[in-house]
């Protein structure tokens, strides 16, 4: 015998609705209103497979009893459609373009490792685009305050800002708290 939480009544429920010609989603909600439960369209289809009612029990749909001539069928002309009326979107029209110019530094890396790397040493990464290709370090001397040698620095950053703020002096006042 196979468990289930469908308590007998709600499995005859569904047996008469689905007799009668609803689909298992309004056999589902019919069965949800009637007895408070909350079985859903997949619930009640499996129900209904382990009970063995299967589409072929179900009524099928009204058809015509003579397949419609087809000179009743109208031939549609180009003048029947609108552009507005296609069921697919308009293919957008893409402007041309052009490359994008890649900036690029005027120094040759020493290529160090990971390992061959000094406390000054630029750490801008070389390689590594491709599987198993080693990556190696630029190696020159960096910039203060930066991880990069000077035309690293200023590789990395965006052309049109300032790569630095001005400093200032901020004159502080020390306020007592009382």
């Amino acid at each position: 015998m196979e468990l289930s939480n469908w308590a007998p009544e709600h499995s005859d429920a569904l047996r008469d609705f689905i007799a009668k010609g609803m689909s298992y989603s309004e056999a589902a909600q019919a069965i949800n209103s009637r007895f408070n439960t909350s079985y859903s369209r997949s619930a009640a289809l499996g129900r209904a497979r382990r009970l063995g009612l299967t589409a072929d029990e179900r009524p099928k749909p009204s058809m015509p009893a003579k397949p419609a001539d087809l000179r009743d069928i109208g031939v549609p002309r180009a003048s029947d459609f609108k552009a507005s009326a296609l069921p697919w979107p308009t293919a957008p029209v893409f402007k041309e373009i052009k490359p994008v110019k890649l900036r690029c530094v005027a120094i040759e890396p020493l290529h160090l490792s990971l390992i061959e790397l000094e406390r000054g040493d630029c750490r801008y990464p070389y390689g590594g685009d491709e599987e198993g290709e080693t990556i190696t370090f630029c190696g020159h001397p960096r910039r203060p305050g930066s991880s990069y040698c000077t035309p690293h620095f200023h590789l990395c950053r965006d052309p049109v800002v300032p790569a630095e703020r001005s400093a200032s002096t901020v004159s502080l006042r020390v306020v007592e708290a009382a």
